[in-house]
């Protein structure tokens, strides 16, 4: 394969070091295994590490897809008290992009704003970038960044962690940047992102894990939902809940942020919260604004201090909900005994509405035809989607048709009548109708949509062929 993103030399040896030290050990961190994913570890004390110094006191983060070079710009001149350059579920790794957000570090590295960065999950291979084999993307990822500013590296997230040792590989892999820049250890300071089902079930011993350096925990809602489904799907008899039903006020959502702020405050570690994701209508953008603000003062109620807006017209609602003198307090909740059957104890429905079913199905064809396209965000129906939203809709879909649910009209949902919905919004010689179709008729249920699109599509340019 010939190298066609480029990196500056430092980063590139960077890359190459961190190859040549983990990707043995990563290969074999992927294979498949038949060992339970999650498992309750008995840990001695200790105490995370404390809050970067420019990242105390803020309370809102405006999140940025790392290519958007425009976006970017405007970020860092925003009054975001920090700024997340978003390598992941906002983000499609076609070549251009890659190149286009690498290349904009250097400038971006130079502003004095709080940056953090959050580099692609381990799942993700770089096919752009020729390393003796399988380029880690993550790993490309953290070199680009750590070395466009090595004095004052940006914070990282961690994202979409489940196992022990996955967060083991990540301070294994920040450890030995450190060593090749000449860095002191723990450096570089992490947020690790609480976004599966595992991960959550792992909270505690994942944040042992990198305690030197990790400050806090975030809450991921719609990837969190989409590992429950998938966990869900092994043995669940009946329809899981649209997501216009998985509120934060169905005990099992509410169990899962009060559990994640119970963790961080064991520990001494911040509890970040989710996205506000809604897009305020240009005409009357108060009921959107209003919404993002009760929610985050929900969320500064359970313990959270701080949260990420989606868009720069939410960095003020965000603020005031998480700075709200009074937030409305909820009844306190004591801590389940059993805390998995909780987690898993979500409302099943006699029937789905057959809109729910056509819209949760258009959410997933018009996020795969943009990310196949080189956009990682739509905004739709008021709402910013992006790959966490569209990994949700894919898996509730291929749920509902794996148990049969029935649909208000009194049918069933049937893999035919599945092809009937999707037909009627995308043919079937478009990308994101084959991905779509692939993703719900599999037995299991895939574990990531862009390993499945690489594997469809070889050539990215097939994936928009319609």
């Amino acid at each position: 394969m010939s190298q066609t993103v480029t990196l500056t030399p430092t980063a590139h040896a960077l890359a190459a070091h961190l190859h040549a030290e983990l990707g043995g050990r990563w290969r074999a961190l992927l294979a498949p295994t038949d060992r339970p994913n999650y498992e309750l570890h008995a840990l001695q004390p200790f105490r995370a590490a404390p809050v970067p110094d420019d990242l105390r006191g803020r309370r809102v983060e405006l999140i940025v897809e790392a290519s958007d070079t425009l976006a970017l710009r405007h970020a860092v001149a925003s009054d975001a008290d920090a700024v997340v350059i978003d390598f992941d579920d906002t983000f499609s790794p076609t070549r251009a992009n890659v190149q286009a957000a690498y290349d904009a570090l250097a400038w971006v590295a130079a502003s004095e704003k709080a940056l953090l960065v959050r580099p692609r999950p381990l799942y993700a291979t770089e096919l752009h970038v020729d390393m003796n084999g399988p380029s880690i993307a993550a790993l490309c990822d953290l070199a680009a960044v750590l070395s466009a500013r090595p004095t004052r590296p940006p914070h990282v997230y961690v994202p979409k962690l489940e196992t022990v040792a996955e967060a083991e590989f990540w301070q294994d892999a920040l450890a030995a940047a450190e060593t090749h820049l000449g860095l002191p250890a723990n450096t570089v300071r992490v947020c690790l992102q609480i976004e599966t089902f595992p991960g959550l079930l792992n909270a505690g011993a994942l944040l042992h894990a990198l305690h030197g350096r990790a400050y806090g925990l975030n809450a991921g809602r719609w990837d969190y939902v989409f590992s429950v489904v998938k966990q869900l799907g092994r043995s669940r008899s009946g329809p899981v809940p649209p997501r216009s039903q998985l509120t934060m006020d169905v005990p099992a959502m509410r169990a899962y942020a009060e559990h994640l702020v119970a963790v961080c405050r064991q520990h001494g570690a911040e509890a970040i919260g989710g996205t506000a994701s809604l897009a305020p209508d240009p005409a009357d953008p108060q009921p959107a604004l209003d919404a993002v603000r009760a929610d985050k003062q929900r969320e500064a109620a359970q313990g959270f201090t701080a949260a990420w807006a989606g868009l720069p017209d939410l960095l003020d609602a965000v603020r005031g909900g998480l700075t709200a003198r009074d937030p409305v307090r909820p009844a306190g909740h004591p801590v389940p005994t059993d805390l998995p059957a909780v987690l898993t104890d979500l409302p099943t429905p006699d029937v789905l509405p057959v809109a729910e079913l056509r819209d949760t199905v258009g959410l997933a064809l018009d996020v795969f035809a943009a990310w196949l396209d080189g956009r990682g965000v739509v905004v739709r129906a008021g709402r910013v989607e992006d790959t966490a939203t569209a990994e949700l809709a894919r898996a509730l879909v291929w749920q509902w048709v794996k148990v049969g649910a029935r649909l208000t009209d009194g049918s069933t949902l049937s893999p035919a009548r599945y092809l009937d919905e999707r037909r009627a919004l995308m043919p079937d010689t478009a990308g994101a109708a084959q991905l779509l179709d692939h993703l719900v008729l599999s037995v299991p249920c895939p574990a990531y949509f862009p390993q499945e699109a690489q594997r469809l599509f070889p050539d990215p340019s097939q994936g928009v062929t319609t």
